[in-house]
């Protein structure tokens, strides 16, 4: 709620942009509060109701009037806070200031101190220090103009202050600069070394990127795009893909390695198999928290399609830490089992389950199939029909990790609490899913496309909404799975027409994949 555009943030800090939106037809209606976004027979929306707002005693109250507009598109205005979230997820990293809501600017000018002047933050360890610009500044802070400003103003103080009094590169090829240069482009640089088919629609892609492989931990994804400039142009359209958020499965840091897996789906997806050896790719992260690893427990991994892939880490972490792991692995066909001697490597059993296709015979005695889909496969494990001994019973286990599809881990959800499973777990334990929602940013907290509403696990009430990118681990029982559905069909439309489109190109210019 404003009284007027002139209490408006955009107003206050850079009056032109309000002025040139009136200039180009941009309507406000001011002094409206919304209070529902109404939905058509299809689940869009197509109007919002707002409440108009009135003064009582210097402050905004609801008059009870109420107005509905027809809307087709509803933007949300994410507001300017600046981003802060490592000092929560690391505290004591940097130095906030007195308000608490931005970090504390520092200037390094052969000391290093507080001053609101500076462009590094209060991170120094060891002589590495961390700059910082921008929204993130609050010198710079409120509108584009001002953020873009930042970067020009602490460019040659930061210049001058890690590299001396040059401020601009050296012509020495063996000066600092150059080797500074040559250092973070070896770390941070992103190049494909293989794309292996897995499937007939999952994909892997193999990177070199040191500095994301190295940070890796079980559980955490990664962002990947092409560059629009190494991409292919067919009638004047670049094939360029979206941010993919992307299962890190296995990392060899010694070799700076990062394996990511794909499923074919819309047209970024499926550009993944199109990638060429050597080119160079966009790579973020790893972002999203860890998943946690306890020791000593009996934990029961329950994976889904492409879900499987993120628990390859997983398994392997939980049996370096010396838990005994049963393995419940479902699949739609049996031949889009992938990965097959890393999910034995890290387990003590599998149940493999599929609901048609191959087969999937055991190579080891003590693993056996199922055909039928992974709730089935579990009680058919505890009546004994599987010809195999329970290694670990249902009533021993401590800890279960669900991560497959929404519908997958709502089932498992549900049999454990009230349905068939229901009587055979342990009392008190731990459930856990990885929540695959809609991702845009990936940065943690910041779009607002993941947002996961959670419920009381008893009154099914809503208590409030989470950011999956910041922590995609969420307990099974609160997590409200119908409308993680609903959100998981928000760009249903835009990926067909994409995908559509993206299929007309290729059968004007057909490019080779794997």
């Amino acid at each position: 709620y404003r009284r007027s555009l002139n209490d408006s943030p955009a107003y206050r800090l850079n009056h032109e942009e309000v002025e040139k939106s009136l200039e180009e037809g941009i309507y406000y209606y001011e002094n409206m509060s919304p209070t529902e976004a109404v939905a058509d027979d299809f689940g869009a929306v197509k109007s919002m109701i707002f409440e108009r707002q009135k003064l009582i005693d210097g402050k905004p109250r609801g008059s009870g009037e109420f107005v509905e507009l027809a809307a087709k598109t509803v933007c949300v205005a994410a507001g300017t806070s600046p981003n802060t979230i490592y000092e929560r997820e690391y505290p004591g990293t940097f130095k906030k200031d007195k308000w608490n809501n931005f970090f504390q600017p520092h200037t390094l000018n052969g000391t290093f101190h507080e001053d609101e002047n500076g462009f590094f933050t209060g991170y120094n360890k060891d002589g590495k220090y961390i700059t910082y610009y921008g929204d993130n500044h609050p010198r710079y802070a409120g509108n584009v103009v001002k953020a873009m400003a930042s970067a020009k103003d602490g460019y040659p103080n930061v210049v001058y202050a890690v590299f001396g009094k040059a401020t601009e590169r050296p012509s020495e090829p063996q000066s600092s600069w150059f080797s500074f240069r040559k250092m973070l482009d070896g770390e941070l640089l992103a190049t494909v070394t293989d794309v292996v088919r897995l499937t007939k629609t999952i994909v892997e892609i193999i990177v070199h990127a040191p500095a994301a492989a190295r940070h890796f931990h079980p559980g955490q994804f990664y962002r990947l795009q092409n560059f629009e400039k190494y991409s292919t142009s067919i009638e004047g359209t670049a094939l360029t893909m979206e941010g993919l958020a992307l299962t890190g499965a296995w990392v060899d840091k010694e070799k700076g390695l990062l394996s990511l897996i794909v499923l074919e789906m819309g047209s970024s997806s499926r550009q993944c198999a199109m990638l060429k050896r050597g080119e160079r790719v966009v790579v973020m992260g790893p972002t999203g928290t860890p998943t946690e690893i306890p020791e000593n427990e009996t934990v029961l991994l329950a994976g889904g399609g492409l879900g499987n892939a993120v628990l390859f880490s997983i398994a392997k972490a939980l049996k370096e830490n010396n838990n005994k792991v049963i393995y419940f692995a479902g699949y739609k066909f049996g031949e889009d089992l992938f990965k097959r001697e890393e999910i034995e490597s890290a387990t003590d059993q599998v149940i493999w389950s599929s609901d048609a296709g191959r087969h999937i015979d055991s190579n080891r005695p003590q693993d056996a199939h199922f055909r039928g889909n992974i709730i089935q496969a579990m009680l058919a494990y505890h009546n004994g029909e599987l010809g195999v001994e329970r290694l670990y019973p249902f009533h021993d286990v401590d800890r279960i990790i669900a991560i497959g599809s929404d519908r997958m881990m709502a089932a498992v959800k549900a049999a454990r609490r009230d349905g068939p499973l229901a009587p055979l777990m342990k009392q008190g334990h731990a459930a856990i899913g990885s929540i695959n929602s809609s991702m845009q940013c990936m940065m943690k907290e910041v779009c607002a496309q993941c947002l996961q509403k959670h419920v009381d696990p008893i009154t099914q009430e809503e208590t409030g909404f989470v950011f999956s990118c910041f922590n995609q681990d969420q307990p099974l029982d609160m997590v409200d799975f119908k409308n993680l559905n609903d959100r998981l069909k928000t760009n249903s439309l835009s990926e067909k027409l994409s995908l559509a489109y993206f299929q007309r190109l290729l059968t004007i210019h057909p490019i080779e994949a794997v």
